[in-house]
């Protein structure tokens, strides 16, 4: 079974992954952050991203209000911004948008693909400090969908969910161990998410490093293609 996006939905796209943190913070993540209807940010448990509404030019202000002292935020935008008021830029990663065109939604792994749960949180932590495919905090599984590959009860290899923003769901914490690198571990994962996220209706999309040729690869070769920039600003509150 092969699903094609095409760009009957090129308008939605637009006015909901151009910021999809924001978005997700006022739809499908809205229980797991805090804000108001113009700025918002999730429980730092649970990740640092921080966003608000795009016309809104009080947003880094109202932020600053918004959260405590020295709180570090990740912001996302397909813009080149300059540090804000108040703000401190840690760090900026320029990154990929992929979205899910066309590709096999019903593929199956011959991997054991173990669904994660509490009880495997600090080895997903320990997996995603070694790997930084981003922030990964004690509460980022309230996501959802986790699944990972084990190897003599070490998890090696983990993908799952992150934003949701109305009929788009994100892939992400993407990442193999080192020692694991080459056995197919990753393209069985996000295919995996691939089929969950449209069989339920959804459409996929992730991000990615500009510079991480391996992955854009893989994900190319799944399906994905890419739809622009999405730059990724942490920032700490000064």
């Amino acid at each position: 079974m092969f699903a094609v996006y095409r760009p009957q939905y090129i308008c939605e796209v637009e006015g909901l992954l151009n910021n999809p943190v924001y978005r997700a913070l006022l739809l499908g993540d809205k229980h797991l952050g805090f804000g108001t209807d113009k700025v918002r940010a999730f429980d730092e448990t649970v990740s640092p991203f921080a966003g608000f509404e795009e016309s809104y030019s009080k947003g880094f202000e109202d932020l600053y209000d918004l959260l405590p002292p020295a709180r570090k935020i990740l912001y996302a935008t397909p813009n080149i911004i300059a540090q804000p008021k108040g703000w401190q830029i840690l760090h900026e990663v320029k990154g990929r948008q992929f979205v899910f065109e066309a590709g096999d939604t019903s593929a199956s792994s011959s991997f054991d693909l173990v669904p994660l749960r509490e009880q495997h949180v600090e080895q997903m932590m320990q997996l995603a400090a070694l790997t930084k495919p981003g922030p990964f905090g004690p509460r980022t599984i309230a996501f959802g969908h986790y699944f990972g590959i084990f190897e003599n009860e070490r998890l090696v290899a983990m993908t799952g969910q992150r934003l949701h923003v109305q009929n788009f769901t994100e892939i992400s914490a993407v990442c193999t161990h080192p020692g694991y690198l080459g056995k197919g571990y990753a393209a069985a994962l996000v295919q995996h998410q691939v089929n969950l996220i449209c069989s339920g209706g959804q459409h996929p999309f992730l991000h990615v490093r500009a510079d991480n040729e391996r992955a854009i690869s893989l994900y190319q070769r799944l399906g994905f293609t890419v739809r622009g920039p999405m730059n990724f600003y942490f920032m700490r509150k000064q």
